[in-house]
């Protein structure tokens, strides 16, 4: 009787009497009610301490037990399988399958697209930094868009470090703006681009800033864009950098904060703008890295220097 008295009294004053040390003890609810548990083991990682306690797994059924599946936004496309006669879409954007699970998406090799449905993912990775982010909008053939966003540190670790991302749904009607960006004529450029200033000037040298990588997926082919460094570059592309990114801010603030800016890519639009108006133009860059196989290549066409001229009227 005693020791039960002493066993409430230490209970009694770990959760009121004493609050700074309230989380000395956990509880656990058994057939008998809640008793206390010990705290924590100290090398237990945290992921499995800020759940404790819970019970052993048991060795024989882990790897049979069902698991929760993933979120509907998390996987929008999941659960799909190849049909008859289907393939999955080749894609060449430089990230491969394992890439994907380290920043906790599905790779882009596995997914299964039918119909109208399109992918638009962007990466954003700084010269003079580690830190980088990814933005996935996926437009489902319901007429449903999610987006998935992850950002981190990507260097010195076994894993991405500091990861924060996040999986919503977006608002009703959003799927459009991003529908019609399939037909944008960006699509129809050359995968790396060089700019090469007008008045026979040599061509502009990027040593540091910021890289875009586009990849566009639809049923049957994608086709990936580079653009590095240089804001005339980056503005060609600004219609589709501007509608990712900003479906993506605005959910988690630790997210937001590496955009200060936002997702305004008008100042680079205009600098495109400025370079064909002088004369200048963005030409193909011969090193590049060629195109995923599915994808076929636009026909030869020079990027217009300047806007055509008006026919003149006939007699």
């Amino acid at each position: 009787m005693r020791a039960a008295c002493l066993a409430i009294a230490l209970v009694t004053a770990a959760t009121g009497a004493l609050p700074a040390q309230a989380q000395l003890f956990g509880f656990r609810r058994t057939p008998q009610g809640q008793v206390p548990v010990a705290p924590a083991p100290e090398n237990l990682p945290p992921h499995e301490a800020a759940i404790w306690p819970f019970p052993p797994p048991d060795p024989k059924t882990w790897w049979d037990d069902k698991w929760p599946k993933a979120a509907e936004a998390a996987d929008p496309l999941g659960g799909r399988r190849l049909g008859r006669g289907e393939r999955t879409v080749a894609i060449d954007n430089g990230v491969d399958a394992s890439t994907y699970r380290l920043w906790g998406l599905m790779p882009l090799q596995w997914q299964v697209l039918r119909g109208q449905e399109m992918i638009l993912e962007l990466w954003v990775r700084p010269s003079q930094s580690v830190r980088q982010s990814v933005v996935r909008v996926t437009v489902r053939r319901d007429g449903d868009a999610f987006v998935q966003a992850r950002a981190g540190l990507a260097c010195c670790e076994a894993g991405i470090a500091r990861r924060v991302g996040f999986d919503r749904q977006l608002p009703e009607g959003s799927a459009e703006r991003f529908l019609a960006l399939r037909r944008h004529p960006m699509w129809a450029s050359r995968r790396e681009v060089r700019v090469q200033e007008g008045g026979g000037a040599t061509e502009a040298v990027c040593v540091e800033g910021t890289s875009y990588d586009l990849t566009l997926v639809v049923p049957g082919r994608s086709v990936a864009l580079r653009r590095a460094c240089d804001s005339a570059e980056i503005g060609q592309v600004a219609d589709a950098i501007e509608p990712v990114l900003g479906a993506a801010l605005g959910h988690e603030p630790r997210f937001d904060v590496i955009f200060p800016g936002g997702a305004d890519y008008s100042s680079a639009r205009r600098m495109h703008e400025g370079l064909l108006r002088d004369g200048g133009t963005l030409k193909p860059d011969p090193d590049a890295r060629p195109q995923a196989p599915a994808f076929e290549p636009p026909p030869e066409i020079a990027e217009p220097t300047s806007p055509a001229p008006e026919p003149a009227p006939r007699p």
